[in-house]
């Protein structure tokens, strides 16, 4: 079975602006400052059983949210090429 790099890419930065935006609600409802592990942590517990993970090098799923987090937030995966 293949699997489209392009789609899981889009995805995972869809679910990942998705729980940044839940994330950044729950801490001005709450008033409790969050970290980016709190995103990641939200983005991994809604992922369906057997979302693919990368398998070449050491890069875990958990460091490209991690990085798609950091660049959310930044604004910098908004920049133009």
């Amino acid at each position: 079975m293949t699997v489209d790099s392009e789609f899981l890419v889009l995805d995972l930065i869809a679910r990942t602006e998705q729980a940044v935006e839940t994330v950044a609600h729950l801490a001005v409802d709450s008033g409790i400052t969050f970290q980016v592990e709190d995103i990641v942590d939200a983005v991994e517990r809604d992922l369906p059983a057997g979302y693919p993970a990368p398998t070449v090098g050491v890069t875990t799923r958990r460091d490209v949210i991690t990085q798609m987090a950091r660049d959310i937030l930044s604004g910098d995966i908004y920049e133009e090429a």
